[in-house]
Parts: structure tokens; sequence; C-alpha cells
């Protein structure tokens, strides 16, 4: 699944209009391509203020606050775009993470990052998303999100509120994971819980959504509601660290313009980032 922040990105991009009555016969595959499109694809764009707070293992914390913004570039849970504007701390602020997210597997997602303090645009490597995002607990490709074709899917269990979905990356080679196991909501399918594990069954990081919300937005001249993860949680099992993300001023179908997620506005960001 992709599972990005908004996993950044796990987030406000999770969510849109109820599932409706509870299918009876769905595959693992079906399962995991609803789950990617309720999680990263609802609505043309998004838009949303995030609160970030990373607790390490003494209890020291540090935050983050940033916007997100997302654009899809078709109908069909393809190509997508984010821009991320960093406003604090200090150290952190004006600092832009722009990615240009391709759906073909075999196509690395394109993505650069703006250093203020250097005045310096980087690209970043695709071997980099499995790294931290800014010092978080979340990795670059939780914001982004990850292919479903990356991964062979097995349902392993169906309860009366999830689907368990036991996921094996087809390339083990490019992630640390053995497997990862997503509690899918029966319902909403959004993520609730992903659990990933090293060898032998050992696990060490996991994911959780702690709270959503019903957001209205108008789509097509009608008005519909997108359920929303609005706060998520990544724990380190390994340096006991974690991280909170909190979710507000989520909006959808703003009419963002493609024009802003490009390399030119990295330097100068849009007030449509900045506010």
């Amino acid at each position: 699944m992709k599972t990005g922040i908004f996993l950044l990105l796990l987030g406000f991009v999770m969510g849109t209009g109820f599932a409706g009555e509870l299918p009876t016969s769905l595959t693992a595959d079906e399962i995991v391509r609803k789950a990617n499109h309720m999680t990263l694809y609802q609505g043309q764009d998004s838009k949303g203020q995030i609160d970030m707070e990373i607790v390490d293992k003494q209890g020291r914390i540090r935050k983050r606050n940033f916007n997100i913004l997302r654009l899809d570039n078709g109908p069909q849970d393809e190509d997508q775009k984010y821009f991320v504007f960093f406003q604090s701390p200090a150290d952190v602020r004006k600092m832009v993470f722009l990615v240009h997210k391709h759906s073909a597997s075999e196509k690395d997602d394109d993505r650069w990052m703006y250093l203020p303090s250097l005045d310096l645009v980087k690209r970043i490597a695709s071997g980099d998303k499995r790294t931290s995002f800014v010092g978080s607990d979340f990795l670059y490709e939780d914001i982004s999100g990850r292919s479903p074709d990356e991964d062979e899917h097995e349902l392993v269990e169906t309860t009366d509120e999830y689907y368990v979905i036991k996921n094996m990356p087809k390339n083990p080679s490019k992630v640390e994971f053995e497997y990862y196991t997503a509690y899918i909501d029966r319902k909403t399918f959004l993520p609730i819980r992903i659990d990933y594990f090293k060898k032998e069954d050992r696990l060490y990081r996991v994911i959780e959504t702690v709270k959503t919300e019903e957001i209205q937005a108008k789509e097509n001249d009608s008005i519909v509601t997108y359920p929303t993860v609005t706060m998520s949680i990544a724990k380190d099992l390994e340096t006991m660290s974690k991280t909170r993300m909190m979710f507000s001023d989520v909006r959808y179908n703003i009419g963002l313009s493609d024009k802003i997620f490009t390399e030119r506005y990295l330097r100068r960001p849009p007030r449509d980032a900045m506010r």
C-alpha cells in the first residue's frame, strides 16, 4: 500500500466517502487497492497543516510545523505531486520538500529538498525513501507512499472490524523489513495500524491511526464527506522513540495550480503553501 505521511505523509490525504455495504468476497489485492485509494487519492487535491512532535527515549520533545499540498495528475490513482512547506522551528523554517510521485512501480519518484540555510536545492536519491523524514519516526516513503505493486499481499484474517493483510516485498534487498501487516477498517478502508517486522517475526516499527474525522468538501457540484486521519503515531521499537502527527485545517478540492509543484517555487513558495 502507498502508506504515507500524509502516510505524509500518512495524514490528511487519507480518506473520502464511505465504502457503503461491507463487501463479502474481496481478494487481498482488491482490499489493498481500495485502501491505497482511500489513503492517498481522495479528491483532486488537498491541503492541511501538520503539527509534529518527536519524542525520544528520554522523553525529550522536538516539534515541527508544516503545511502540505497534494495534487493528483489524473482520476485513476496515478501520478501525484506533493509540496511540503515548513513553518517552524527556526532551524527548518522555509524548508521545502517536493515530490513527484509515479504510480508505476518500476519508475522511481522524483524528490527535491530546498535548504534555506544554504540556499540550496537538493535532489533526494530514490534510495533515501526509507530513511527518516526530517529526523522523525516517519520515513520519506510514508509521506509519498509505497506502490501496491512492490509487495505480495495475503489476506490472513477477517474480523468484525478489520481486514488483516500481510505484505511481503517483491525485492527484499531494497527494504529493511521482512514483511508488514496492515489492519484495514472494513467500513472506510482506512489503514488503522501497520506493523513492520524483521527476521524471525521481530516487530520493530508501528504506525497507528489515533483519530479520524469526517471532512466535508465539494465534488462535482455536490457536498461529499471524506473520512480523514487527523492524528497518527509512528513508533520505533528499537530506539524507543515515537512521532505524533496532528492534522488541522484540512481541505479538499480547492483548485490548486499545477505550477506550484515545480522547482521554481522551492525558493519562493506561493501563498497557498504558506498560509
